[in-house]
């Protein structure tokens, strides 16, 4: 174990796979077998993942229904001279659950915080999504409730950053059809299941052909999820598309139908169809 440089213990911010318990690294195995106290969100989910690598540390729970006590009874272990390890269910701490309220009173109180470094679900999803990774912005579980819901993903609608959501197996459906009246059909959509365990699948497509391929099988709605929204398109951006979409759409409105004619020039400008074809009712041109 690392030796702390105050007279005071050592927290350490320790992450735990995700699903394959393969991931945990060597290091954060020794620092868990090395301390006074492990917090876990939830003790017997953590028992057993503490059993699986000899761990016998104590355990006590931390999570986010815990009262005040709870917070200062670990402040109190930390200035005693103890070390103690703060783990999640799964992942990093302090994602998705209360363990920045423990490091920001040790950092008040300058007790030493060292991050054992390791999974955490959003990173894991970003990087195999095939979108933008370069700006991103985590917004963890969106409201449960469908109005709220919607509200939230208003305020995202033009965020160009490419946005990361945690959903869980029972609201998934509901989310993607929120996702598509608020972004509409064919903003980039990346969805993660499970991922690192047996049954992962992962695939990137549009929001409205990512609902239609959950609604199809009843398995893959399944298990946790994480989704990468890619991030709206620039207004320059859009305008180019649009222009685009317009002259490809006069050379072939004498051709076809107005409806069959939005969609195919949509498809290769890039441009909404919807947009091109009030367009075109409208009148424009380039």
């Amino acid at each position: 174990m690392e030796e702390s440089t105050t007279c005071t213990g050592t927290l350490y911010i320790v992450a735990t796979p995700i699903g394959n318990l393969e991931d945990i690294s060597g290091r954060a195995v020794g620092v868990l077998k090395s301390v006074d106290l492990v917090a876990a969100e939830d003790t017997r989910h953590s028992m057993q993942l503490l059993r699986s690598f000899g761990v016998t540390s104590r355990l006590l729970s931390f999570h986010d229904f815990s009262d005040k006590e709870r917070l200062l009874s670990l402040l109190d272990v930390l200035q005693a001279g103890q070390s103690v390890a703060l783990i999640s269910d799964a992942g990093t701490p302090g994602i998705s659950d209360p363990g920045y309220e423990l490091v920001n009173l040790a950092r008040r109180k300058d007790i030493d915080v060292i991050p054992i470094p390791g999974p955490t679900a959003l990173i894991a999803a970003l990087c195999v999504s095939g979108l933008p990774t370069d700006r991103f912005v985590f917004e963890g579980f969106l409201p449960a409730r469908k109005q709220a819901r919607r509200s939230h993903l208003e305020l995202l609608k033009d965020e160009v950053r490419t946005v990361i959501f945690y959903e869980s197996p029972h609201r998934i459906i509901d989310c993607l059809q929120d996702l598509l009246v608020v972004m509409g059909p064919e903003r980039s959509l990346f969805i993660g299941r499970e991922l690192t365990k047996k049954f992962e699948t992962s695939y990137l497509g549009s929001i409205v052909d990512c609902l239609a391929r959950l609604k199809s099988d009843p398995q893959q709605q399944k298990g946790e999820f994480v989704l990468v929204l890619g991030g709206a398109s620039k207004k320059g951006d859009e305008e180019v598309r649009l222009r685009e979409g317009l002259r490809v759409l006069q050379l072939l409105v004498d051709e076809m139908p107005l409806n069959r004619a939005a969609k195919i020039a949509a498809q290769i400008s890039g441009a909404p169809r919807n947009a091109l074809y009030r367009a075109a009712l409208r009148g424009d041109s380039l």
